[in-house]
């Protein structure tokens, strides 16, 4: 079976574990970039589908190696998180904008 997508580091070796071949490649910065943004989505579709704390943690996880890849202070993305939250609020009220 061909996937010609970013999986976790252990994966390979789970397979081979198994008894079964795999093959795989270290992505180049721009394909481990373009998968990275391809594995959010994933991992987001399967939240929207499971609604669970493990598919939650996959979103995390790949949302740590997104800040990790580019480099960003996490002390500033949670700065920035705060920001937003004063300036525009959260989520708790359950808003729903119909028209403006």
């Amino acid at each position: 079976m061909q996937y010609n997508k970013l999986v976790r580091d252990k994966i390979p070796q789970k397979i081979e574990d198994k008894g079964e071949r795999v093959t795989y490649h270290t992505a180049t910065d721009t394909e481990y970039w373009l998968k990275l943004k391809e594995k959010l989505l994933e991992e987001i579709l399967e939240f929207n589908q499971a609604e669970n704390a493990e598919e939650l943690a996959d979103i995390l996880e790949v949302i740590e190696a997104i800040v990790e890849y580019k480099k960003f202070d996490p002390k500033i993305v949670a700065d920035l998180k705060k920001l937003k939250a004063e300036t525009n609020g959260k989520f708790k009220d359950k808003i729903i904008l119909d028209e403006a």
